[in-house]
């Protein structure tokens, strides 16, 4: 059976068993191997752009020496992707690129709901970059870190940012902009009534549909 190798770029046991579990639905409908797996002496969170930086090649070597039809970077800055794509012939998705690309095909203009400040400044760069900004209702930030984020506590918070999103800058669909939040999909889809998008969820869909295909990535 294929396999579709998720690599978490932050080294937090924890984060990596969340992605894993929500990507259990996914399991389910796809006849693919999920594996998840972390990256051992990464920063504990990614945070900032020093933290991307100092992932990017453990990253790519950690993708080379485990050999998968599909890969997925699950952190929403999408470290890595660049090089990853260059020495990799299988397929190599991120999940900000493919939370986007999804949003796409559920409303005309997509809310981002980020962990920090900084973290905005990131998101419009890669949006600009991908030349989606006329798509972009918003990225506003709950101001929690990584791990705050999946708290209770950080529900309340994540709710206000996307109701401001939907009601003040007109989104009509959301992206969860971390992966600590994405286990709250289904009540934040609830609470909004719009649709959420889990950006993990949504690269391995992609890149399941890519194995199906039979694309690899051109010599």
């Amino acid at each position: 059976m294929a396999r579709i190798l998720v690599v978490n770029p932050n080294s937090s046991r924890d984060v990596t068993a969340s992605i894993d579990r929500n990507l259990d639905p996914v399991r389910a409908s796809m006849s693919v191997d999920i594996d998840c797996m972390t990256l051992a002496g990464a920063p504990d969170a990614i945070e900032s752009q020093a933290d991307i930086e100092a992932v990017v090649q453990p990253l790519v070597a950690l993708m080379q020496a485990n050999p998968a039809e599909a890969y997925v970077t699950a952190c929403f800055s999408d470290p890595g992707l660049a090089l990853a794509r260059e020495v990799l012939q299988a397929p190599v998705v991120g999940i900000a690129e493919s939370a986007m690309l999804m949003a796409l095909g559920l409303g005309y203009r997509f809310g981002i709901i980020a962990i920090l400040d900084v973290s905005v400044r990131r998101h419009l760069r890669y949006v600009r970059s991908l030349g989606l900004e006329g798509r972009l209702a918003g990225d506003r930030p709950i101001n929690l870190g990584v791990h705050e984020s999946g708290d209770n506590s950080a529900v309340e918070r994540i709710l206000e940012v996307g109701k401001t999103l939907r009601d003040v800058d007109g989104a009509d669909v959301l992206i969860l902009g971390c992966t600590g939040m994405a286990h709250r999909r289904e009540l934040i889809e609830k609470e909004l009534g719009l649709p959420v998008i889990d950006p993990t969820q949504a690269a391995v869909v992609r890149a399941a549909g890519l194995i199906s295909l039979g694309y690899r990535r051109a010599a």
